[in-house]
C-alpha cells in the first residue's frame, strides 16, 4: 500500500509499504477513506532531524473495517469507523476514568510497527476499544466533520472540559489554529456568554465568530491582555484555552485570566519551563489541560455532528490527494491552509 514518510525536516514522501495483516486477535484492518494533517505532524516538518528509518506519519483517519481478529466481537467488515489520535483497549482503570491516553495495553500510530494514519489502510491494534462504529456510509458528507472527532474537535472539547466551562461563563480561546477554533465550537456547546478568540488571522477568526466567538482581539502581549480585560470590565475571563503551544501563548493566558480563574492548556508545548511565577501563584489560578483523551468524547459530542448542531469540518480548508500530501504539509506550514483534508 501507499503511505506517508517523513524523513526529515520538510522531506515528506509518499511510498510503498507493507500491507497492513491481522498480528493479534485483537487487531482490525481498516481501509482509510479520510485523513487529515495535523498542526502537530508541523513539529517534525520543521525539525526532524536525518534519518534512515523514516517516520510513518498520521494519527486521525475515517475507514471501514475490512477485516477483524478472531478475539473482536464489537465491530465487522463494511463498518465505517473514526479511530482515535491514540489506540486503546478501553477497558483498564485508566480508560474507564476517561484517560485513553494513559492505557498501558496501548500506544500510538506510526511507531513500533504500527501504521500510521496517512496512508491507504491501517492495521488498528486494541481495535474493539479503539475504534468507534458511526452511523453514516462511506461517502456520507459529514465525513470530514466526523473526522474532527479523532483529534482536533476532542482537543479542542478537553480545553473546555478540563477549565470546567458551564453555561454563562466568560472564556478567551488563544490561538486561531483548528484547535483553537474548535475550542471556541466546544465552549459554545458547554454554554459559555462570551467568548474572546484571540488571533490575528482574518480568515481563521471569522470563521470563529461563526463557530460562536462573540469577540476577536487580533492584539498581542500587553495590548491584547489590555484589551480582553476591558472586553471583561478590567477582570479578566474565568476561563482561558490556550491552543498554540508556545511559551509566549501560555504567559498571555496569566494576564487575561481573572483571579481565581483556570487556564487549560492543550497546544502541544514547545517548551519546558512553565512562567507561573509568585505573582500567579497568588492569584489562585488553577493551570490544568494536558493531551485529549478523544476516545472518551466521541460517543457524546458525534451526535451534535449527526444533527447538524455543529460542523466542525469547516476548519479542513485544503483537499489533497494521498500523493499530493507533502504539499498540504507545506500549506499549513506557510501558512496558506488551516488544516488539509487528505483523501488517499
Amino acid at each position: 500500500m501507499r503511505a506517508t514518510l517523513m524523513y526529515t525536516a520538510q522531506d515528506v514522501r509518499v511510498e510503498d509499504v507493507a500491507d497492513p495483516t491481522i498480528q493479534q486477535p485483537t487487531d482490525a484492518v481498516v481501509r482509510i477513506v479520510l485523513s487529515c494533517v495535523c498542526g502537530s505532524d508541523l513539529w517534525p516538518y520543521k525539525s526532524l532531524a536525518s534519518t534512515d528509518n523514516p517516520r510513518h506519519m498520521g494519527h486521525e483517519f475515517i475507514g471501514v473495517v475490512e477485516e477483524v481478529g478472531s478475539e473482536v466481537r464489537t465491530l465487522k467488515p463494511g463498518d465505517v469507523v473514526v479511530a482515535p489520535f491514540v489506540w486503546a483497549d478501553n477497558t483498564c482503570a485508566y480508560c474507564r476514568e476517561g484517560l485513553q491516553t494513559s492505557c498501558p495495553h496501548g500506544g500510538q500510530w506510526g511507531v513500533n510497527g504500527v501504521d500510521g494514519g496517512q496512508g491507504q489502510a491501517a492495521r488498528v491494534p486494541q481495535a474493539d476499544g479503539t475504534l468507534v462504529k458511526m452511523p453514516v456510509s462511506e461517502d456520507s458528507e459529514l465525513l470530514p466533520d466526523l473526522l474532527t472527532l479523532s483529534d482536533v474537535l476532542c482537543t479542542g472539547y478537553h480545553a473546555a472540559h478540563t477549565a470546567g466551562v458551564q453555561r454563562g461563563d466568560n472564556v478567551t480561546v488563544i490561538g486561531d489554529g483548528a484547535v483553537g477554533l474548535s475550542a471556541v465550537i466546544s465552549a459554545r456547546l458547554l454554554g459559555a456568554e462570551q467568548i474572546i478568540l484571540m488571533g490575528r488571522h482574518r480568515a481563521r477568526t471569522d470563521l470563529g465568530r461563526d463557530f460562536g466567538a462573540t469577540d476577536v482581539v487580533a492584539e498581542r502581549g500587553d495590548e491584547g491582555v489590555a484589551r480582553v480585560r476591558e472586553l471583561t470590565g478590567g477582570e479578566g475571563t474565568r476561563k482561558v484555552l490556550e491552543c498554540a503551544g508556545l511559551k509566549g501563548a501560555l504567559a498571555q493566558n496569566f494576564g487575561v485570566v481573572r483571579d481565581g480563574g483556570t487556564v487549560s492548556r492543550v497546544g502541544a508545548p514547545q517548551f519546558t519551563d512553565v512562567p507561573f511565577g509568585f505573582a500567579d501563584f497568588m492569584r489562585n489560578i488553577t493551570l490544568t489541560g494536558g493531551v485529549a483523551p478523544a476516545r472518551a468524547y466521541i460517543e457524546e459530542l458525534m451526535p451534535h455532528i449527526l444533527d447538524g448542531t455543529i460542523r466542525p469540518g469547516r476548519v479542513f480548508d485544503r483537499n489533497v490527494s494521498l500523493e499530493d500530501i507533502a504539499d498540504g504539509y507545506r500549506a499549513m506550514n506557510d501558512r496558506e491552509a488551516l488544516k488539509a483534508l487528505v483523501r488517499p
